[in-house]
C-alpha cells in the first residue's frame, strides 16, 4: 500500500489532472485532500504550470478562474511563492514564469517587481529588457541589480584582490628612494631599537621601500566582453570583476563589449558596475575580430599584458583575421586566454571547431566558474602555464 503522506506529494508534483488516477491507484476510496499548506504550494505552481493562461486569484479549497496577469494577483503569487518554497526554487518558478507564461509585467511594475527574489538569472533577464522597462519602474529595477551587484563584490572581491596581491610579490624590495613607496611596516618593525620613550619617536636608520612598478600598472589587463543574448550570465559577473580589477592600483585595466560594434566602458567600469550593466545591450549579431583589433591598441608591453576574450567564440565576422590576430599577441608574448563563459552553470554552448583551433595555437579555451577565477587569475599573472590552468579548472582545454 502507498501511504496517503506520499500519494499527496505525487498529486502536487503532477498536478490536479492525476488526482483520479492517484485514488485509484490508492484503492479503498480513498480522496485525495491537500492541506492548507500544500494547497497553497499547488495553486501557486499551477498559476505557472498549468497549460492555461495565468490565472491567480484564489479561493478557500481551491483556485478560483481569475482575470488575467493583473499586477495585484502577480504580487499575491510571488508573496505566496516565496513563503511557500526554498530561495533556489524561487529562482527557478519565477524564471519559468517569464519563459512559460511571458509574464514579463514581473519586472514592469513596482510592486511586483519589489517582491522579486533578487538572483544573476533575473538580472539577465531584467537587462535583455531594459529598454521596455517603464519609466516608474526603472528605480526599483536598478535596486534589484545593485543587490546582485553587490552580492557578487562581497563573494569575490576579497579573494580577487588577494590572488593579485599575492602574484604582485609586494615582498621585493628597491634600493630608489620613494615616499609613496615607504613599505611601513617594515621600516617601522626594523627601527624599533631607535625608539625614544621620551621623545615617543622612532629615529630610523634605514628606510625600506617597494619598487614602484609593483605597485603602479604593473600589469595590463584587457576585458573583451561578447555581449550577445546568450552571454548574459557571463557578463554580468565579467561586469563586475571587471570593475574589482580597475579598482587595484597594480593593474591597468580596459572593459570593453562588442556585438557588431565596439563599445569601450572602461571609465564606467571605474566609476559603477550597475551603470555599466544598464549601459550594455544584450542582443544582436557578433564581430570578435573586430574587438579584438579595437583592443590590440592597449597593448604596449605584451609580456606584462593579459587579453580575457569572454566569448562563446561564434563568430559572425572575420573568422580567418580573427584567429590571426589572437596568434600574433599569443606570440608577441600577450597571455591571451578565451573564456567561453564565466558562470554558475555547466559546459557552455560554443563553436567547438574555432575553440579547437585556437587551442592548438596555444591560447586557451575553455568556461569557468566565478569561484574559481580568483586562482586562476594568480596562475596566471605568475606566469604559470595558461593550457595546465584551464584544465585545471574546468578539466577542459
Amino acid at each position: 500500500m502507498v501511504e496517503k503522506g506520499e500519494l499527496e506529494r505525487w498529486r502536487l508534483i503532477l498536478g490536479s489532472d492525476a488526482r483520479e488516477a492517484l485514488e485509484k491507484q490508492a484503492g479503498d476510496g480513498c480522496q485525495l485532500s491537500l492541506g492548507p499548506d500544500m494547497d497553497a504550494m499547488d495553486q501557486a505552481l499551477a498559476a505557472i504550470y498549468d497549460g492555461e493562461a495565468f490565472s491567480y486569484e484564489t479561493a478557500p479549497g481551491g483556485r478560483s478562474a481569475g482575470r488575467g496577469p493583473s499586477a495585484p494577483s502577480l504580487a499575491k503569487w510571488l508573496g505566496d511563492v516565496r513563503r511557500c518554497f526554498p530561495q533556489d526554487v524561487v529562482s527557478v518558478i519565477q524564471a519559468d514564469a517569464i519563459e512559460r507564461k511571458g509574464l514579463t509585467s514581473l519586472l514592469f511594475e513596482p510592486e511586483t517587481l519589489q517582491n522579486v527574489k533578487p538572483d544573476i538569472k533575473m538580472v539577465a533577464t531584467l537587462l535583455s529588457l531594459k529598454n521596455q522597462i517603464p519609466e516608474r519602474t526603472k528605480e526599483t529595477a536598478r535596486e534589484l541589480v545593485r543587490a546582485v551587484v553587490d552580492e557578487i563584490k562581497k563573494k569575490m572581491e576579497t579573494e580577487i584582490r588577494m590572488s593579485v596581491t599575492g602574484a604582485m610579490n609586494r615582498r621585493e624590495h628597491s634600493p630608489i628612494p620613494s615616499l609613496p613607496g615607504i613599505d611601513w611596516k617594515r621600516t617601522i618593525a626594523r627601527n624599533l631599537k631607535n625608539y625614544d620613550p621620551d621623545r615617543k619617536i622612532i629615529t630610523p636608520e634605514r628606510f625600506y621601500y617597494f619598487g614602484r612598478s609593483r605597485r603602479f600598472n604593473n600589469w595590463t589587463i584587457i576585458l573583451d566582453m561578447d555581449q550577445s543574448g546568450s552571454m548574459a550570465e557571463s557578463i554580468i559577473y565579467g561586469s563586475v570583476i571587471g570593475s574589482i580589477l580597475a579598482s587595484l592600483p597594480a593593474l591597468d585595466t580596459r572593459v570593453v563589449v562588442f556585438d557588431t560594434n565596439v563599445v569601450d566602458l572602461t571609465e564606467q567600469c571605474h566609476d559603477d558596475p550597475v551603470d555599466m550593466l544598464f549601459g550594455i545591450q544584450l542582443g544582436g549579431g557578433t564581430d570578435i575580430e573586430k574587438s579584438v583589433n579595437y583592443c590590440r591598441q592597449f597593448i604596449s608591453e605584451p609580456k606584462k599584458t593579459m587579453f580575457i576574450l569572454l566569448s562563446d567564440l561564434y563568430e559572425g565576422g572575420n573568422r580567418a583575421g580573427l584567429v590571426q590576430k589572437l596568434d600574433e599577441m599569443n606570440k608577441a608574448g600577450v597571455k591571451v586566454i578565451c573564456m567561453l563563459a564565466l558562470s554558475d552553470d555547466g559546459a557552455p554552448s560554443y563553436d567547438r571547431q574555432l575553440a579547437e583551433k585556437l587551442s592548438k595555437l596555444g591560447i586557451p579555451c575553455f568556461a569557468c566558474t566565478p569561484g574559481l577565477l580568483p586562482e586562476f587569475l594568480e596562475g596566471a599573472l605568475k606566469g604559470h602555464d595558461l593550457q595546465a590552468l584551464a584544465k585545471k579548472g574546468s578539466g577542459k582545454a
